[in-house]
């Protein structure tokens, strides 16, 4: 039965069409990939919006920041999908969870869905903000495990079950708006691990090596839909010793080289702090760090990882330094994305910190953005995401090419064999 032959070669095009368009995102290379197509972005952090979006009378603030930053051009969005204890928790306690909390990080997906965004969500904390391992380590005492260090988190086997216990949790969820399990949600571009991992008692980094290797394999055997990222800052580790006068110091049981080559991990992250971390150094110092910061870590990414690379935090204070000084660090790190994305290279975006919208003075840090107040820097935000959104559009053009060409030469020779299409 020859007439069989072309048309199950059709089929088969055509399911692997849909199975590269299945709206998650992928990798290839260094490239992310969506639909197909390479993906690059512009990004914003909010890490309040399931504790707004949990609240009635708060709640359109979740909205608001969504559709300004789809009119800035913003298409990603990293926030926590973690409140471990404390005042308003999704987690009050190993594996008890308040509903009300995790219908605002429900109602945070279906809002991104709706204004085309792709999410981020982060597990937990290595801070005590909103808990982080100090609380999971805490939980672990409470039950009698006899534990010296908050690095701890990392080791204990009662507080690993404790954290995979909320990975399951947070995977398998179904979202009450939309209806779908949050493993199964296109919107939710990437997982991960934990905000800023440290693990100061180990600095050879071989006990966050471990464990990332532990739970990176944790999370795909129950979401093979997603990719996930470690949420490390960049410190280079042991792994690759002669980068580490990059550190500043700065020895804290991370490998920016060695974790990311762990299996699973899909693609790596590097945050950008020099207000933070050279504190007394001059501008012109701050900046000169940062270039060379940003400079190394995409090579490292393009040329070593062979992976694609987020930039995932940056950042200054306008308690610290002017708007204007502020605007020229968010201009370095647009222009270091720009020139690697343009050739299709490493870098796939930045993400900075953080967005807010009107009406939350009681969450300043001096690192908001807020676009009706910082004029200047809502212009930069909106020109970097003209131009990344451009490239993006220029690869989703020549995919349309190739599929229609793909498509046109399959029809053709279904159309020469036809001859064959009435059977022996």
């Amino acid at each position: 039965m020859k007439y069989c032959y072309w048309g199950l070669v059709f089929f088969i095009f055509m399911l692997i069409q849909v199975k590269a368009e299945d709206g998650f995102m992928k990798t290839r290379g260094v490239q992310l990939m969506l639909n197909g197509a390479p993906f690059y972005a512009n990004g914003f952090n909010s890490y309040w919006l399931m504790y707004m979006g949990a609240d009635p009378s708060m709640k359109n603030k979740v909205s608001s920041a969504f559709q300004q930053a789809k009119d800035h051009g913003l298409s990603m969005a990293r926030t926590w999908a973690f409140s471990d204890g404390g005042d308003s928790p999704l987690q009050y306690s190993p594996g008890s969870y308040n509903e009300q909390m995790f219908q605002g990080l429900d109602f945070v997906i279906s809002e991104a869905k709706k204004n085309g965004i792709m999410l981020v969500l982060s597990f937990v904390n290595n801070y005590d903000q909103y808990g982080g391992k100090k609380q999971y380590v805490n939980w672990a005492r409470n039950q009698g495990q006899s534990i010296s260090s908050d690095d701890e988190f990392f080791t204990n086997s009662v507080v690993k079950e404790y954290y995979k216990n909320h990975i399951k949790t947070v995977l398998t969820r179904r979202n009450s708006f939309t209806g779908v399990a949050y493993k199964d949600e296109p919107t939710i571009m990437a997982w991960e691990l934990m905000n800023e991992p440290r693990c100061n008692s180990d600095p050879s980094g071989k006990t966050i090596q471990a464990w990332i290797t532990e739970m990176a394999s944790y999370v795909k055997s129950i979401d093979g839909n997603h990719l996930l990222e470690i949420g490390l800052e960049g410190f280079y580790g042991p792994s690759s010793s002669e980068k580490q006068q990059y550190n500043l110091n700065f020895q804290v049981g991370t490998d920016f080289i060695a974790n990311n080559q762990i299996p699973g991990i899909d693609f790596a992250t590097v945050h950008s702090y020099p207000d933070q971390w050279i504190p007394n150094s001059s501008e012109e110092s701050q900046m000169s760090f940062l270039n060379n910061w940003l400079s190394n870590h995409i090579q490292d990414a393009q040329n070593i990882l062979h992976k694609p690379i987020l930039l995932a935090e940056f950042g200054k204070s306008l308690k610290t330094s002017s708007a204007n000084q502020r605007d020229q660090l968010y201009d370095t790190v647009y222009s270091a994305i720009y020139s690697s994305a343009k050739g299709g290279g490493a870098a796939v975006g930045g993400m900075f910190w953080q967005l807010f919208t009107e009406g939350m003075d009681n969450f300043r840090d001096g690192y908001e953005v807020i676009f009706s107040e910082n004029p200047s820097t809502a212009s930069l935000i909106t020109e970097q995401s003209q131009k990344i959104n451009h490239i993006r559009k220029m690869y989703v053009r020549l995919r349309n090419m190739e599929k229609w060409k793909r498509a046109r030469d399959v029809r053709r020779a279904e159309a020469s064999h036809s001859g064959y299409s009435t059977g022996n």
